[in-house]
């Protein structure tokens, strides 16, 4: 109730007071943390995976707000199994090979029951029964309530013990991996659009084209291995790309529309350009993909002038170019880069499961659940492979890593999240369930829990603060419309920097070195991985009450039918 309470502020905020959110993102009273934080980090990188709620991940890490938390008591703990006509509490998976639950927003919004996180369980089972049948529905129902610790995800752990884990990261919206997507670089879904032109509006029924993006229709552009029927209608606000062009800016000259006078504000700033670049797994050209690539995934391919101008298009990469800039060293001295997986790893890995089934339909490393999609362990892999990189580069010394997941895949988890202003569906557009985010960083807090809260805008709010940019909520398209809109003018969302250990930035602690990043190869590309709770030193927290799974529970239930 406390965090709803803090953020209903945003649904009454007069557009006067909204456009008086600093212009720049450095404009307070950390004027000084901020000059030192500049000197220290220099890179980025974004590793972002798919689909976990904090409590599926989670849920027993020690010192976190866990499931053995009061509040977890009062907010789902129990939920009732209407086809089983039992009550389910969560309960310890080690399989990382499953079906994947709904998130799909209208039955996210009704496993959140108004804030009640209390039916997870029913809400999902319809939502399965066709798909399933009774049986099968059921086993995806309680799926919801799985959580997994150490024994089966040990380098997130790991890295979660060693560095920062925020507690307070909720998904930019209730819904599915689009919507999330978009706001890790917009800071919103579309809200901007929809108030400039009301008839682009979401459709009612939540399956259509138009914003504030709701779904996870295909993007207007290409490319694609394969597409929707229907695409989404092209974006057109601002983005942090868009603010990271700088002077690059008078280069635009392709679809403009809803963007001419932000664009018109950098050039006028004269800023140089930072770098960026988005790396992605299967992608090869403007309009060729390899199988495995999820368009949908690639949030700068939804926005017009992103996709149709080669200032912004060619910061778009295969993933494995990012492996070898870094071993090259051939990364532009300063940046932020993103680092996405797919469905079809290209580095080799296998489930632990040798069931054929399980290896045709678990290829992916991109942590999504779900057949067609990813084996848990391969996608922690997928993870560590690029953090050890990062530790093995010159890059390492001015780094700051970001392992996030977009929403939290219709997983169970136990805090109210925070509510902004009404969406076109009449729901808030904001925010949705928790999902994890660890900072890993020579600077970082050791071994900290942050309780920060913030969403997908925080990682824009460090960008901002790092490379001296405007906020997104200040631009000149997008300032008339607040509150809706971008968020990174919320004073209330963590800008991350809580993460970062003032002795480590101003040299008066020793910086954490590489080596307490790296996982050895042997262990990486091994499943199942041979490191556990024991190895870390980690006692995943007890749950009262806390039955493991049912004898019968099936994680991999089968589809009866398509839909």
């Amino acid at each position: 109730m406390l965090a709803r309470a803090l953020f209903r502020w945003c649904a009454v905020l007069p557009p006067a007071l909204a456009l008086a959110f600093p212009a720049t993102a450095d404009a307070d009273q950390n004027g000084d943390l901020t000059a030192v934080l500049r000197t220290r980090v220099k890179h980025v990188f974004v590793i972002y995976q798919e689909n976990h709620s904090f409590d599926n991940y989670f849920g027993t890490f020690p010192g976190a707000d866990n499931l053995a938390s009061p509040q977890a008591q009062t907010h789902g703990f129990r939920q009732y199994d209407p086809i089983g006509k039992a009550w389910v509490t969560p309960f310890r998976l080690t399989d990382p090979d499953t079906e994947g639950p709904s998130q799909a927003r209208p039955v996210l919004l009704a496993k959140m029951d108004n804030g009640s996180m209390d039916a997870f369980v029913a809400a999902q089972e319809t939502a399965s029964s066709k798909r399933f049948g009774p049986d099968g529905a059921r086993d995806v129902g309680l799926l919801t309530m799985a959580h997994y610790d150490c024994d089966t995800i040990p380098f997130l752990w790991k890295y979660a013990r060693r560095f920062d884990l925020f507690d307070r990261m909720f998904s930019v919206m209730a819904g599915p991996s689009t919507p999330a997507a978009l706001s890790l670089i917009a800071g919103q879904a579309g809200e901007t659009q929809w108030a400039r032109d009301p008839q682009s509006a979401t459709t009612a029924d939540d399956k259509g084209p138009g914003v504030p993006v709701t779904n996870d229709l295909d993007p207007a552009y290409g490319p694609y291995t394969e597409t929707d029927k229907q695409h989404q209608i092209p974006q057109r606000y601002a983005t942090l790309m868009l603010t990271l062009a700088g002077t690059d800016a008078t280069s635009v000259t392709d679809e403009t529309q809803g963007v001419g006078r932000d664009l018109g504000a950098m050039v006028v700033r004269a800023m140089p350009p930072v770098p960026w670049g988005w790396y992605q797994e299967g992608y090869v050209s403007p309009t060729t993909a390899l199988p495995g690539y999820v368009a949908h995934h690639n949030a700068p391919q939804y926005f017009a002038y992103l996709r149709q101008n080669d200032v912004f298009w060619r910061n778009e990469h295969e993933v494995h170019a990012m492996l070898a800039a870094l071993t090259d060293g051939t990364l532009p001295d300063h940046g932020i880069f993103y680092i996405k997986g797919g469905t079809e790893n290209r580095f080799g890995w296998q489930p632990a499961n040798a069931d054929p089934s399980v290896r045709k339909e678990f290829r992916g490393d991109d942590d999504h659940p779900g057949p067609g999609d990813s084996d848990f362990q391969v996608g922690e892999a997928f993870v560590a492979t690029f953090v050890n990189a990062i530790a093995r580069s010159k890059y390492w010394s001015d780094s700051a890593i970001i392992i996030t997941w977009d929403d939290p895949g219709g997983y169970y988890d136990h805090v109210p999240p925070p509510q902004f202003e009404a969406c076109a569906d009449g729901h808030p557009c904001g925010d949705g369930p928790r999902r994890p985010m660890i900072l890993i960083s020579p600077f970082a807090r050791d071994g900290a829990i942050d309780h920060d809260m913030g969403d997908q805008t925080s990682v824009i709010k460090l960008a901002e603060r790092l490379f001296d940019l405007p906020t997104l909520a200040s631009l000149p398209e997008e300032a008339p419309y607040l509150p809706r809109g971008p968020h990174d003018g919320n004073p209330q969302l963590s800008d991350l920097v809580s993460a970062f250990d003032p002795a480590r930035l101003t040299g008066i602690a020793p910086a954490i070195p590489a080596v307490d990043a790296e996982i050895p190869d042997a262990i990486v590309n091994a499943f199942p991985p041979r490191m556990n709770c024991a190895w870390l030193g980690i006692a995943p927290v007890t749950l009262p009450n806390a039955p493991p799974a049912p004898p019968w529970f099936n994680p991999r239930p089968p589809r009866q039918h398509a839909d």
